[in-house]
This record gives C-alpha cells, structure tokens and sequence, in this order.
C-alpha cells in the first residue's frame, strides 16, 4: 500500500513538472516564426500619425491579389503594391526599393543582420541610398487599435544618403505572427521626425 501511495505521488509531482515545464517554455518556443503564409484576399488597415502628439495623417489600406515564390502583389488604397514574400517593400505608392530587409524569416530573438537597400521617394522622385542594420529584440505583447498581439519588436537604423542630404532614420516596430503583419512601426527621422503606423484592422483568410 505505502508503494502505491509512493508511486501515486510521483506521478502527481512528475505531472506538475511537466505542467510547469510547458508553461515555462511556451514563450521559449513561440520566440521564432517563420515566414507567413500570405494568402489572396488579406487585408490590413494601418493608422498612419505624425509627430509625438500623434496627429494622424492618413489611411494605408493593403489587399493581396497575388502570391507567388517570388512576390506578393497586391494594392494599397487602390495603387499598386509589390512586397517581398519577407513582406519588404519593392514597389508601394510611397517609395521604391531595391533591398530593404527590415524582416528576415526566421525571426529568432538575438538574430542581426544588414543590408544595403537603394532607394526612391516617389513622391518628389528623390532617390537615395541607405545603409541599414537590424536585430530582433524581444518578444512581448503590443497594444494597436485593432487588438493586443504577441509580437516580435525588431530595433532597426538606417544611415541616410539623397542628393544633398545625410540623415538617419531608427525604427522600432513589431511583428505579429497570428497577423502575418507588421503591426506596429514607429521610425524617428533627422529631417521628417517621428512618424507612427499601427494596424487598426485586418481580415485574413483561412
């Protein structure tokens, strides 16, 4: 009898081990993801706010309409949108890149990385240069108008070179996994200050 009675107990200890141990290591596990799977008919809506009191200035409005090996295409408020399927711009109605690489899947607590990344602002069509390192920093929740996320808060700065002009520019922003989207940005320039983009709503597709 006093072995059963033993033996009941470790099972109970070992169960409440293990227990601990999975809720321990949960957040220990979900500290990677890999590259989305971006479907046809995602969207997602983000806030655009200018300077520290967060005066907003505008809509984005993404709707993908094609997913390939190669890219993502898609509109953004009804122009043409083309990302990486890293989900870095090529093409959007704002500016045009040749290498920007502000996400890099797998994304892994600790991980770095630099780019070299030539581009254009299409609305003055200013071209420039920027030399950019990035790190994944930590993974905690983050609060958007469209909800609380788990996310990935990447650290980012980019040395500025246009015609005439040097500059940097820091980012901060936070990848959401169950999104499939960056949900938050906020990217502090020399010339144009701090400028804040969070997701106020998205529709994926199963």
């Amino acid at each position: 009898m006093q072995t059963i009675k033993s033996l009941s107990a470790v099972r109970r200890l070992s169960s409440v081990t293990v227990l601990a141990l999975a809720v321990l290591a949960g957040p220990v596990l979900a500290q990677k993801a890999d590259r989305p799977g971006v479907k046809v008919g995602d969207r997602w809506l983000f806030e655009t706010r200018i300077g520290a009191a967060g005066v907003k200035s505008s809509n984005r409005d993404w709707v993908v309409t094609s997913v390939t090996a190669a890219r993502i295409e898609g509109t953004e408020n009804g122009q043409p949108l083309m990302l990486t399927p890293d989900l870095n711009n090529i093409e959007s109605p704002r500016r045009k890149d040749s290498d920007l690489r502000l996400l890099s899947f797998p994304l892994a607590v600790g991980k770095k990385w630099s780019f070299t990344d030539d581009f254009v602002v299409v609305a003055v069509g200013l071209p420039g240069r920027a030399n950019c390192t990035a790190a994944v920093v930590v993974y905690e929740k983050v609060r958007v108008p469209a909800g609380e996320f788990d996310a990935f808060r990447l650290d980012a700065k980019c040395s500025r070179v246009t015609e005439g002009s040097i500059g940097e520019t820091t980012y901060k922003y936070w990848y959401a996994p169950a999104v499939r989207a960056v949900v938050k940005t906020e990217s502090r320039d020399t010339s144009m200050g701090l400028t804040t983009v969070e997701l106020a709503a998205f529709k994926l597709q199963p």
